[in-house]
């Protein structure tokens, strides 16, 4: 999959040490499930991509710019065929954050996701203080649900989850 400025690939095994610099870095995984200390404890990560493929419950791409350089990563999880719903998730490398990227990968993602998935969904969940990640979803016209109060648990605090949401009518009916 491609756009302007980038290329997708789907994610494979000799990625490790790419996720592994992005999934390492406090700064980038502040709001998100997982951090790993360890190229080793990556692996875990690595599982979980090639599982989301064989279970059919996703799918997730390295983002390289056009230089071949790796940026980043986004895809669909828990996908649900029967209500043809999945989360769309993105993490870039620091140096590329603010360069206008998920504002150029989004529309494929999504163009994927309603075209090859079949989804009329596409969810995003954020964590309330995650401010800049909000703006930008608003900005690619996903809509604010709702906010799921304390709802989950990180680092032993109670924390909000904002939903946020596309259908597809709405992607379709953008100029």
């Amino acid at each position: 999959m491609t756009t302007k400025n980038f290329t997708l690939k789907e994610i494979e095994d000799k990625d490790i040490k790419a996720v592994y610099k992005g999934l390492s870095n406090p700064e980038i995984t502040k709001y998100y499930d997982v951090h790993f200390s360890t190229l080793e404890e990556t692996k875990e990560q690595m599982e979980w991509y090639k599982n989301l493929r064989v279970e059919g419950t996703g799918i997730w791409w390295g983002i390289y710019d056009s230089n071949n350089q790796f940026c980043g990563a986004g895809g669909f999880n828990s996908l649900d065929k029967t209500h043809q719903k999945a989360e769309i998730g993105l993490w870039l490398y620091k140096s590329f954050w603010g360069k206008g990227i998920l504002k150029e990968v989004m529309p494929a993602l999504f163009n994927y996701g309603f075209t090859n998935l079949n989804l009329n969904r596409i969810e995003g969940f954020v964590v309330s203080d995650n401010a800049k990640c909000k703006r930008a979803l608003e900005k690619i016209n996903f809509y604010h649900e709702g906010t799921m109060r304390e709802c989950e648990i990180k680092n032993g605090e109670k924390i909000n989850v904002a939903i946020y949401s596309i259908l597809k009518s709405e992607w379709m009916s953008l100029p």
